[in-house]
């Protein structure tokens, strides 16, 4: 459901789904510049968000030995800043989701969210 009312909201990119198979969903991360601030926006209306792999895996310390630097996979750190974790459980009603939803387009029609080009996304799922 949340696919069908967020894939029209013009500054909100979606996950994506390849045709014939269909995503269970026990997270659904979505990208929007921004995400801070509509994290804060929303936590104000009582809807808590996460922010899962908020530092590319090349930056982690686990992973320091590689030798990678920030710049040097600007697409893994791009998007670890855009993706924001909406609530999703199985007891969430349709009017939760919907309530969702319209914060989400009310926070992207008050604000001057930027759109990012996300031809990379584009390129990767055709």
């Amino acid at each position: 459901m949340l696919l069908e009312l967020l894939k029209n909201i013009e500054k909100v990119v979606i996950p994506a789904e390849m045709p014939g198979a269909r995503h269970v969903y026990h997270l659904y991360a979505l990208r929007v510049a921004e995400r801070d601030s509509l994290i804060d926006y929303l936590k104000e209306r009582d809807i808590h968000c996460g922010i899962h792999y908020p530092v590319p895996l090349h930056l982690q310390q686990a992973y320091r030995f590689l030798g990678y630097n920030k710049g040097d996979f600007p697409v893994a750190e791009k998007s670890s800043a855009e993706f924001v974790s909406l609530p999703m459980y199985p007891e969430l009603s349709r009017e939760q989701i919907e309530f969702v939803v319209s914060e989400i387009k009310q926070f992207i029609s008050q604000r001057n969210v930027r759109k990012e080009s996300d031809k990379w996304v584009q390129e990767i799922y055709s």
